[in-house]
């Protein structure tokens, strides 16, 4: 089983409240995860690498501003939005998340951890009117389809940061400059993290 070490590896500068957050973390999620099976059981043992990891990788190549709003959508069990809120605590983000029951165990993880910065909302993205800096997503639809659910909700000028694996060059290329693909790998060097990319979506 992993432990909270490998976040700290990855990312050295954290406060002592943020290694406590870390560090709690998978306790939390394996005691609710009992209940309401928001990660698959096995990969439970590689909690902090495909998960916590995996979500902080859209912060080893952007730095969410203060004050700034992000909304996670298709969220699951939290993630990014769940890590990404513990490493940017000034930074509001809003969980959402079209089953109801996975958005009980975000709210719980959030208020169990201490993260005041999170609210999860039962809802679909296209029922949403609030508007954002930001929009996170982790391997939800295909990148074309994710765009156009989401678009919607982002400010002008707001981005979207999207978690990806494999290939999805065909995905892309029709939004030719205003995307950006960075390799995760080159910032976290696991075997996990080879093919796991994030795509940086820039509106006008």
């Amino acid at each position: 089983m992993e432990n909270a070490d490998l976040i700290d590896k990855y990312f050295p500068a954290l406060s002592d409240v943020q290694q406590r957050q870390f560090k709690a973390m998978c306790d939390v999620y394996e005691r609710w995860n009992a209940q309401i099976n928001v990660i698959s059981r096995k990969d439970m043992e590689h909690f902090y690498s495909h998960h916590v990891l995996h979500a902080l990788g859209i912060a080893g190549f952007v730095t969410l501003p203060d004050g700034s709003k992000v909304v996670d959508i298709g969220t699951g069990g939290g993630f990014p939005g769940i890590p990404l809120a513990v490493m940017f605590p000034n930074v509001n983000f809003t969980l959402v998340d079209s089953i109801g029951k996975k958005i009980k165990v975000v709210n719980a993880v959030a208020e169990e951890l201490g993260l005041a910065n999170v609210v999860g909302i039962h809802s679909r993205s296209e029922e949403i009117k609030e508007k954002f800096d930001y929009v996170t997503g982790r391997a939800v639809k295909p990148i074309p389809e994710f765009y156009r659910f989401t678009k919607h909700l982002l400010k002008p000028g707001g981005q979207i940061l999207y978690l990806k694996g494999g290939d999805f060059a065909h995905e892309i290329a029709p939004f030719g400059k205003a995307i950006a693909v960075f390799h995760l790998f080159d910032k976290i060097d696991l075997p996990f993290f080879e093919t796991k990319k994030l795509i940086k979506i820039q509106t006008k």
